[in-house]
């Protein structure tokens, strides 16, 4: 029996910074099976061709609206203003799309009717987080609470508008300090560059007004911590995860870009494992 094997996926990936480069290099390495890189696009499109030169085959440098069209799948990792610029495109031509500015997308839920409409599909990566499976689980069978507490070194919260608003000053910290406590929703606006970890839990569990946050600065770890605390009729547990910084950007755990390259070998691998 002839046996047809199916085209690579195209990927296209919006933002080339130390969670798109990863990602990118991974593809073109041949690291995903079934899945090529066709296409990249960042603010300053010189330096992201020099970032690709050296590539094995260097992806094609477009528009953020242009994504839609060179890549089958699209992955964002763009600040949160140009999130829609990225988001709309993609699901309007039905394109798988990965986001992880998640934060945004719990004021734009439309983007799942959008989605719905036209075949595309939203798939959020669990990114610096731990156990969004057993979330799902539970949820199904009855979650009533969840908690994230998130724990990072000083400098991987400044100038997060919450901070900024309030006037807070994280230099010289000599014992932890909470910043926040409040709902994923809440959290999302106040950090929107640290707590997209908080929406991603809010969409797998209870929703972004039923799930509650603390946010600590912290001078006595070095790493970002994340805790989640879940009862449900059929489960209670306990989750921590300590993410080493990424060195381009200490507010992401290097972590994250490992989740999206384990979110899109799901797309393409003839074994899946976990829920």
């Amino acid at each position: 029996m002839n046996m047809t094997s199916k085209p690579p996926l195209r990927l296209a990936i919006a933002g080339l910074g130390a969670i798109g480069m990863t990602v990118a290099r991974r593809v073109d390495e041949g690291g995903i099976e079934g899945m090529t890189l066709a296409a990249v696009s960042a603010r300053d499109a010189w330096r992201a061709k020099q970032k690709v030169a050296d590539f094995a085959s260097p992806p094609a440098i477009v528009g953020l609206g242009d994504l839609a069209e060179a890549g089958d799948v699209v992955v964002e990792s763009v600040p949160a203003a140009h999130f829609l610029d990225v988001a709309r495109p993609a699901l309007a031509a039905g394109r798988i799309f990965v986001p992880l500015s998640v934060g945004v997308l719990l004021n734009h839920m439309e983007l799942v009717d959008l989605a719905r409409e036209t075949g595309g599909r939203i798939i959020v990566p669990t990114g610096a987080l731990i156990g969004l499976d057993a979330v799902r689980a539970a949820q199904s069978g009855g979650l009533r609470t969840v908690k994230l507490e998130t724990r990072k070194p000083p400098a991987g919260l400044k100038g997060a508008p919450f901070v900024e608003a309030n006037n807070i000053d994280l230099d010289g910290l000599s014992e932890p300090l909470k910043l926040f406590s409040g709902t994923a929703r809440e959290a999302a606006e106040g950090f929107p560059a640290n707590l997209n970890v908080g929406a991603a839990l809010a969409l797998a569990g209870l929703g972004p007004d039923e799930t509650q946050v603390e946010i600590w600065a912290d001078p006595g770890v070095s790493r970002n911590i994340q805790s989640v605390t879940c009862t449900s009729d059929s489960a209670e547990f306990t989750m921590s995860i300590e993410n080493i910084p990424s060195t381009e950007n200490p507010r992401t755990g290097r972590i994250t870009a490992h989740s999206v390259i384990a979110t899109l070998e799901r797309l393409t691998s003839p074994l899946v494992v976990g829920t």
